[in-house]
């Protein structure tokens, strides 16, 4: 077997490509792998130079190119092809295949596939009343969502009146399967392909369709975030639940399906080679906007190249930073995508109180409830085993310990509704869920009033209930708390090492709304993670893109990430420029990165002096230099403050400048201070414009 490590740079392109990318993304969930894993088998290989995204080759040549190395290592037809966001293809190779292709010219890099692990999980219920919708915005514009699929059949996705305008440049198409028609596209969903060769057909659950529908949900919520329909009436277990609306409810969507469910859960994920495949099928369809709600890569691999490609054909490209308990960092950490972290704080919120004052706060709304406390693995129906008990399996609950009481579930093993309804049917009062390890708490619709705590105070009160068998518990409603955003330590944040910061901005990440296939048994459901707050990310990018036909991606990214605001005790590696708004942002200033200078810059491993919308600057490192450009319709003033720094002084010049529109101007930023060791300092750079509007440009010194 070959046991080469996966992504290898070859040959001249070791320096342009050491420039490390962060660290896996993990996905958020229940006993989620945080790490890819092997797939079927596949090698990735990307050749030398664009694909036809650039502008400056064509397929026939790059066809040429592959079917002449193919040839040379004596390889049949490779499983995938990619000619539009990169050069190159997939195949199965043997040893000796892959020692001949080591030694031929034109190669940039070999790779073993691998499944990655999606960015969030679901849960199907509601947690709060569906906040007032949008109503426009988006019309014309095209979100491609490279996930698990979508569910046609959710009124987030009909083809209601008043979509607006419809696409111009769109030319996807609408690939049939199992249990999806070319009716099944439609003026809404405007696209369909799937690619599950990499992932492999043999590896597939069983209830999965091989085809575009959505068996896990996952995608059916991201693309109903990014752009479900406005004013669509929520209903869960008969309760009006309100109205809901995605950020951009005008703007369609192309489902890329690339992520597949195995049979154990914990194999759910995407092969790379499929992810690449659709990235580059989203190109080649002329989509604007990509969305990606999975695990990054660890470096500038092939799945990177790709959405470099994206990038020069002037795709805005959206990736979630991943949800890590551990060590990682935020994924994609190529400038070339706008990686967005999770921002918590606005999820109803409960309490679970003990005799002498103690109290635990996790995600939750229940009602007052107050009664005496038992360990789920205290409480084992005949025959079943501790284990199984503690985490509220199906009939693992013996009524007789449960009845009328608060029983304590360990997450973990089924789905977090599962266990509610598990506590509810042998009689129990109330469930609080805790977490094993570290990650996210939600507040699901549950089947009896629920309290989710996080890892430590999980433990916390399971040792307490340990030590006072049968005392009683309250549990109650937070009141007064919910709008304070934090970013959460499984949120990924930034390597300080990197050439520029990550996640470029947070967005709501905890327990937010979306759409779910009927099959799931439910119509709506809620999700938490970066996957979440990414779809967010798209839907302000399809607004843009919709009011200013004329911007560049660049121009867009530029003005999605600087409309962010502080959140309260984040730092820059941990919020990027912050959170982003409810709403198109309506400043005039961007920082414009022209579509051919990524590559160049790649090549000549000078990442760190893009015109991008941060600035990290190592020990060593005293100016920086960045433009900005009026993108308004009038002459506006402008002036900048530094701010926020507290070990070092840092100088902005000019401090003030008069931009007509379209006109640019370059300024320069100075830094004096100590150089601290292992140290952070960290602030920002706030543009305000005479006409309104703010332009917040994050700045981490790393010394």
């Amino acid at each position: 077997m070959w046991a080469r490590p996966a992504g290898r740079i070859l040959g001249s392109c070791v320096l342009a490509l050491s420039i490390a990318l962060t660290g896996t993304a993990a996905a958020l969930g229940d006993d989620a792998p945080t790490t890819p894993a092997p797939a079927s088998g596949l090698t990735l290989v990307t050749l030398q130079g664009p694909g036809t995204s650039a502008g400056t080759r064509e397929p026939a040549e790059l066809l040429a190119k592959q079917d002449a190395l193919l040839a040379a290592i004596g390889a049949g037809a490779p499983v995938y092809r990619w000619t539009t966001a990169l050069n190159g293809f997939a195949a199965h190779l043997d040893e000796s295949q892959l020692s001949a292709l080591e030694r031929q010219p034109g190669v940039a890099a070999i790779e073993a596939d691998t499944v990655r692990p999606l960015a969030g999980r679901t849960s199907a219920a509601a947690v709060r009343t569906a906040a007032t919708p949008r109503l426009r915005g988006g019309a014309g514009v095209v979100i491609g969502v490279v996930d698990s699929g979508i569910a046609p059949e959710s009124p987030a996705f009909a083809d209601v009146p008043g979509l607006g305008a419809d696409p111009e440049r769109f030319s996807g198409t609408c690939t049939e399967g199992e249990g999806w028609t070319a009716e099944d596209c439609t003026r809404k969903v405007v696209g369909a392909r799937w690619f599950v060769e990499g992932f492999g057909r043999d590896a597939v659950r069983s209830s999965e369709s091989f085809s575009t529908l959505d068996d896990l949900g996952h995608g059916t919520q991201v693309a109903s975030v990014a752009a479900g329909n406005a004013g669509v009436s929520v209903r869960v277990d008969g309760r009006d639940a309100g109205r809901f609306g995605g950020v951009a409810p005008q703007a369609r969507i192309a489902a890329y399906k690339a992520c597949w469910g195995a049979p154990d859960p914990s194999g759910d994920g995407c092969s790379t080679a499929d992810v690449v495949s659709a990235v580059d099928a989203a190109v080649a369809d002329h989509v604007d906007v990509l969305n990606l709600a999975l695990a990054g890569g660890a470096r500038i691999d092939t799945l990177q190249r790709a959405l470099l490609g994206a990038a020069e054909a002037d795709v805005v490209v959206v990736g979630a930073a991943g949800n890590s308990a551990r060590s990682a960092f935020a994924a994609h950490a190529g400038p070339w995508v706008t990686t967005v972290g999770s921002a918590v704080g606005r999820m109803s919120r409960g309490r679970v109180s003990v005799p002498g004052g103690t109290s635990w706060t996790g995600g939750g709304r229940p009602v007052a409830v107050r009664g005496r406390a038992v360990l789920a693995q205290d409480a084992a129906a005949p025959g079943v085993s501790r284990h199984d008990a503690g985490q509220c399996r199906q009939g693992a609950l013996d009524s007789r310990l449960v009845g009328r009481r608060i029983v304590v579930c360990r997450r973990g093993g089924i789905g977090r509704i599962d266990k509610s309804e598990a506590v509810a049917q042998a009689g129990g009062r109330a469930m609080v869920l805790v977490n094993r390890t570290p990650g996210a708490v939600t507040a699901d619709f549950h089947a009896v009033p629920t309290v989710h705590l996080p890892a430590v105070a999980g433990r916390e009160l399971s040792r307490w209930v340990a030590r006072h068998p049968g005392a009683r518990l309250r549990m109650s409603r937070v009141v007064g708390t919910a709008g304070d955003r934090r970013t959460p330590p499984w949120s990924a944040s930034g390597d300080p090492r990197g050439a520029t910061i990550k996640p470029d901005a947070v967005a709501d990440g905890d327990a937010v709304l979306g759409a779910l296939p009927d099959s799931s048994g439910r119509s709506w459901g809620v999700f938490s993670g970066s996957s979440a707050a990414a779809a967010h990310a798209s839907g302000l990018a399809a607004l843009l893109r919709a009011e200013h036909a004329d911007w560049s991606a660049a121009a867009v990214r530029s003005m999605v990430v600087t409309s962010a605001r502080p959140v309260r005790g984040a730092t820059a590696l941990s919020e990027g420029s912050g959170a982003l708004p409810g709403r198109a942002p309506r400043a005039h200033l961007v920082l414009e990165v022209d579509a051919g200078a990524w590559r160049r810059a790649l090549r000549g491993n000078r990442l760190a002096d893009l015109n991008t919308t941060s600035l990290l600057m190592p020990a060593g490192q005293t100016t920086a230099v960045r433009t900005v450009t009026n993108v308004g319709s009038r002459p506006e003033y402008f002036s900048v403050t530094a701010r926020g720094f507290t070990s070092h002084r840092v100088r902005v010049q000019p401090l003030a400048v008069r931009l007509a529109p379209g006109e640019s101007a370059r300024f320069t930023i100075t830094v004096s201070g100590p150089a601290t060791p292992g140290g952070l300092d960290d602030g920002e750079l706030v543009w305000l414009g005479a006409r309104g509007g703010r332009t917040r440009v994050p700045v981490a010194l790393t010394r």
